[in-house]
């Protein structure tokens, strides 16, 4: 077999199955995909076996919202030799000729319940794993010496999935995951979904410049001030928008102005606003219009905003969000922009939205 295998939470498979079948498509990589709700992963598999390990170069990963990982599977070993996993990997990998000398390899699992369970058992696996991978010449002996990593991908004790990935195209973090630990003073657990968003979003060169001390931010639907959390402790100064009230630990500050009027109708005094963010528990597309309208009207220079989608059509109507809003841009003078969305491990059944204008000229 050869298929792409991809990593998403729980749940979200079809959502991650519909969006790879799009982006396959758009490329001239057609196939089908398998995808079991619950898993926790899903298989892509192309009509022409060779365009899966085409797909894994021309598609950046970032590009995908609801996968977190992914790699080209081309080996599926059932039924491992319990007292010798390593050598049935080995001898597997050894009889492809066509399989890649990579310079790491990864062992993980599903993010679910029960591949959680693997997760002991796969971190002792690595060293024994790795040590035979590189006394067999399957493995370099310094990561940076092959461009390839090597995935192998538990489903239970006795059973997964071999490949590998492009090591600058596949995400560096273990399972695809960025997990935070919540600050004790925050006001909620949603400040870690902001806190995601800036690590995810903003490259870390650019922390300084654009997440620095000093900048005026405004936080729609702020109470009880997850969001307003992460903007003060960065120094920025922050209008906090919500008909609820504020934590006072965050008022006491002196960063964080409340005014108590709805979101949607807030307009601010003076065009200094640098980030917009907004958490609202309302209809995607009205948060995508009023999202779009304060970056169209200059009004900040980038927004963070999350969309509360609905179960049955989460991947159609983010995709019609995301259109919504290039198209009212394009329509309204905002000549260049970028725009990415991402489902972040701290969110739930929402999608985490960034926008930037760019100065022109």
């Amino acid at each position: 077999m050869t298929a792409v295998l991809t990593y998403c939470r729980a749940g979200f498979e079809n959502d991650a199955a519909n969006e790879l079948m799009q982006q396959a498509s758009d490329r001239g990589v057609f196939g089908y995909v398998n995808a079991k709700k619950g898993n926790g992963y899903v298989l892509f598999e192309s009509y022409q076996s060779e365009q899966v390990e085409e797909l894994i170069e021309i598609l950046p990963i970032e590009h995908l919202i609801f996968s977190r990982q992914w790699f080209a599977s081309k080996l599926h070993l059932q039924n491992l030799n319990l007292q010798d996993r390593v050598g049935d990997i080995i001898e597997a990998i050894s009889q492809d000729e066509h399989f890649p000398q990579c310079g790491n390899v990864r062992v993980e699992h599903p993010d679910t319940d029960s591949g959680k369970e693997l997760s002991k058992f796969c971190r002792k696996f690595t060293v024994p794993l790795r040590q035979s991978l590189r006394k067999h010449g399957l493995l370099t002996d310094k990561p940076e010496k092959s461009p390839n990593e090597l995935f192998v991908f538990f489903t239970d004790n006795q059973t997964c999935f071999v490949g590998y990935a492009k090591t600058d195209n596949c995400s560096p973090l273990p399972h695809g995951i960025l997990r935070l630990k919540a600050a004790a003073d925050a006001p909620s657990r949603s400040s870690l979904k902001l806190e995601e968003a800036f690590q995810v979003f903003i490259p870390k060169i650019k922390h300084e410049d654009r997440l620095r001390s000093g900048m005026k931010a405004v936080d729609l639907g702020a109470c009880p001030g997850g969001w307003t959390y992460q903007l003060v402790r960065r120094g920025m100064f922050v209008q906090a928008i919500d008909n609820g009230l504020i934590d006072e630990s965050l008022m006491q500050t002196g960063q964080v102005e409340h005014f108590q009027v709805d979101g949607f109708v807030y307009e601010p005094k003076k065009k200094n606003v640098y980030w917009l963010v907004c958490d609202m528990v309302e209809k995607p597309m009205r948060v995508s219009e009023l999202m779009a309208d304060w970056v169209a009207k200059e009004w900040c220079v980038e927004a963070m905003f999350n969309l509360k989608l609905p179960m049955k059509r989460r991947y159609e109507s983010l995709m019609e969000c995301l259109d919504f809003i290039r198209e009212y841009l394009k329509a309204n003078g905002c000549r260049k922009f970028s725009l990415r969305a991402k489902h972040l491990y701290h969110d739930r059944e929402e999608v985490t939205v960034h926008i930037r204008r760019h100065r022109v000229g």
